[in-house]
């Protein structure tokens, strides 16, 4: 019978981190071990409260760390799956860094079971087929309007039909600055280039903000505007919702399964964009993609760090034909790229697969990453808690 025999955390990054919405400067990657097979997955969150959380020492019966409850346990099919995160959040319900923890642990356990399995993590999900997604090169705003514009070229000329621009100087000056940033994307992109727009929550709640850019975001025709407001911001985000032309889009701050339930039932969105690594895992990401599909909004995936991750937010709507928007992060930083050996790439068509390869289809080289590797010690009244594995 398998069981998970280890799990090592790893803290990746940049030699300077910039103080800018890129969240691929860092990267906390999971290992572990089952049955002889060795899984990879990556936590969407910042590397040392995630390691603490789970190593941390009890603090009562709704507070145990994260890997008491992880550890040998036993991974023979799917269904272990929800068995051992319903087993974290019960046992690390008042932790609230557990399911960011957990999220980078089920995507390994479910790359070490496609390997156990010879399958890919799509398959074992219950899809008979991996369906191709249209994959929109994510990047930043530039810091002015022909910035936006240069980018914008510089992403068609790559093939991409699709693009999103967020975060940067947008929503935080002036209406005209972002009507100029808005005209700039769709003048670079093309009149047939798909526009997404992301606020970056920028506006929390002020919903007259917000509305005073709608008519912007018509005139240059943008597929959706994501996380105007907060992710509880539901009263908001369906006010605005019924005013806007444009789609809303939201959803990759939720991390559990009711979080995301209620942006799709409450908030009027019509994506709902979810981080494997954030929510909880595949596992968690596979039930919302369920239960979007069921209420007639389209699911994404979101993702802005490394190949690996990409990999994972594939598969919860790999098997999806109609849900066929993608992200791709464009600007990764290097210490992203060099947790994997491969890559998702587009095809000639322009369009992106989940790999049909045993687990997530990403290979890891320890190696690669070696040089972006932290030197973590947390002890606790003098016993070391957590030490930097080896590689």
């Amino acid at each position: 019978m398998p069981r998970i025999e280890a799990v090592d955390f790893f803290y990746l990054a940049m030699p300077r981190i910039e103080d800018i919405g890129d969240g691929s400067q860092d990267a906390c990657v999971v290992r572990v071990a089952v049955g002889g097979k060795t899984g990879w997955g990556e936590c969407e969150a910042a590397p040392l409260p995630t390691i603490a959380a789970l190593v941390c020492p009890m603090s009562h019966s709704a507070c145990h760390p994260v890997i008491e409850s992880v550890l040998c346990e036993k991974l023979e099919g799917p269904a272990d799956l929800p068995r051992i995160g319903d087993r974290v959040r019960a046992r690390s319900l008042d932790l609230l860094q557990a399911e960011h923890v957990l999220s980078g642990i089920d995507m390994a356990l479910w790359d070490a079971l496609g390997r156990l399995k010879d399958a890919p993590v799509w398959r074992l999900l219950g899809y008979r087929k991996s369906w191709p997604k249209l994959p929109y090169a994510s990047v930043l705003f530039g810091d002015t309007a022909p910035e936006t514009l240069a980018k914008a070229r510089a992403i068609r000329a790559k093939g991409f039909r699709a693009a999103k621009f967020g975060w940067g100087p947008f929503g935080a000056g002036t209406l005209k600055a972002d009507v100029d940033q808005l005209h700039a994307a769709r003048e670079g992109l093309g009149r047939d280039g798909m526009l997404l727009v992301d606020a970056g929550t920028v506006w929390v709640e002020n919903l007259p903000a917000a509305e005073k850019r709608l008519k912007a975001l018509a005139a240059v025709k943008a597929t959706w505007l994501e996380e105007p407001f907060v992710s509880g911001a539901l009263a908001e985000y369906r006010a605005l919702a019924r005013k806007s032309k444009v789609r809303l889009a939201g959803g990759e701050g939720a991390h559990n399964f009711h979080m995301a339930r209620h942006m799709i039932d409450h908030a009027g969105i019509g994506f709902v964009q979810i981080d494997a690594g954030r929510i909880g895992g595949i596992t968690v990401a596979k039930r919302v993609a369920d239960y979007a599909r069921a209420k007639g909004v389209t699911y994404v995936n979101h993702t802005f760090t490394s190949p690996l991750a990409l990999s994972a937010s594939l598969q919860p709507f790999a098997g999806l034909r109609d849900h066929t928007i993608c992200e791709y992060p464009l600007e990764a930083k290097d210490v992203a790229l060099a947790i994997t050996t491969n890559r998702i790439a587009p095809d000639a068509d322009g369009e992106v697969m989940a790999p049909d390869a045993p687990g997530l289809g990403m290979t890891v080289d320890p190696a690669r990453f070696k040089p972006y590797l932290q030197d973590v010690e947390i002890k606790v009244g003098g016993k070391a808690l957590y030490r930097t594995p080896a590689i």
